[in-house]
């Protein structure tokens, strides 16, 4: 078969799951000369968003809010206790569960942190009302496409 006589729907370009994938590539390039100014990796930025919000919480639900698991955020949250962003400790209640807080320095690097949307969008070229319309199907693309995953886990 002749590459023009490919059919569509087997092109590169045509797929979601790549386009996704390339874009968030190219978007977490952009994070990094923001993020290096602050000392940390995108992961560990994705770590310190959740815990801004929340103000502690246990590496379970540091995983369901990254969609992470503990095998991949173990040594995430090593390198940012060793950087002196977060504390780990085991819960006095159920020594099973490992509660996550962030330090003062944690807390400090917040304030660094409040340019770093405004940059992005300004990068990305867009407007406030492109950003949300593109947050919003995103969030729910990401919401349809766990819903169904869970689906599919429960069925095994």
């Amino acid at each position: 078969m002749k590459p023009s006589e490919m059919n569509p729907q087997l092109q590169l370009e045509n797929q979601l799951c790549f386009t996704i994938y390339a874009c968030s590539r190219e978007i977490t390039k952009l994070y990094q000369p923001h993020l290096e100014k602050l000392g940390v990796t995108y992961s560990q930025y994705l770590v310190l968003l959740v815990l801004w919000e929340r103000g502690q919480c246990t590496v379970k639900e540091l995983g369901e809010a990254l969609f992470l698991d503990s095998g991949t955020l173990t040594p995430l949250l090593k390198r940012l206790q060793a950087a002196g962003l977060i504390h780990r400790e085991r819960s006095a209640q159920d020594e099973r569960k490992v509660i996550i807080t962030l330090t003062d320095e944690g807390n400090k690097l917040k304030e660094k942190a409040l340019n770093v949307p405004a940059a992005m969008q300004q990068e990305l070229c867009l407007n406030e009302s492109e950003f949300g319309q593109l947050l919003g199907q995103f969030k729910s693309l990401l919401n349809r496409v766990h819903h169904n995953n869970e689906q599919q886990e429960g069925k095994m």
